[in-house]
Order: structure tokens, then C-alpha cells, then sequence
């Protein structure tokens, strides 16, 4: 269940995405996503047939460490392109 909080996250910044359209929302969109992916294929790799392991609550606490991984790389990423010129061309600087 390590995908469960990163998806939850993938859900709602595809929901502020549609009425925002901002490229840093989608940038934090994908890498909920891929956060996501990246538990189930976890699972599938070890075996856990119905994508649920032994020790669900360590699962869970898993899933939310992922989550707040993905979001401080993305600040940092976010807070790297409003202060280097040459990374901020590659983000719409307006949103």
C-alpha cells in the first residue's frame, strides 16, 4: 500500500492541474505518478499478490515517506528554477 499516498497526491494535483493549467503542478503531478508506479511495481517485484504486504501500517508509513520526498525535490526544483536564470527558461515563469 506504499502507492496509496503518492496516488492520493497524483489525484489531486491532477484535479488542480485541470483548473490551473500551471507547469509546476504538472511537474508535481507526474512525479506523484511516478512515486506511485514505482510502489506497485515495488509490490508486484516482491511478490505481494494483491499489492497489499504482512505489515500494513509500515506500508503506509512507507507511502507517506515517498510523498514528502517528491514534494521537497519538487520545491527544490521549483525554488532551483526562480533563482538560476538558465533553469527558469525551461518552466512558464508566469504561473
Amino acid at each position: 500500500m506504499c502507492y496509496a499516498a503518492p496516488l492520493v497526491g497524483a489525484v489531486v494535483t491532477s484535479i488542480a492541474w485541470k483548473k490551473t493549467k500551471n507547469v509546476k503542478i504538472w511537474w508535481l503531478n507526474l512525479l506523484f505518478y511516478g512515486g506511485a508506479l514505482f510502489g506497485v511495481i515495488d509490490h508486484l517485484w516482491n511478490g505481494e499478490l494483491f499489492l497489499i504486504s504482512e505489515n500494513i501500517i509500515s506500508d503506509l508509513l512507507l507511502g507517506v515517506a515517498i510523498t514528502a520526498v517528491i514534494l521537497i525535490s519538487w520545491g527544490i526544483t521549483v525554488i532551483c528554477s526562480k533563482t538560476n536564470p538558465t533553469l527558469a527558461k525551461y518552466i512558464d515563469i508566469k504561473n
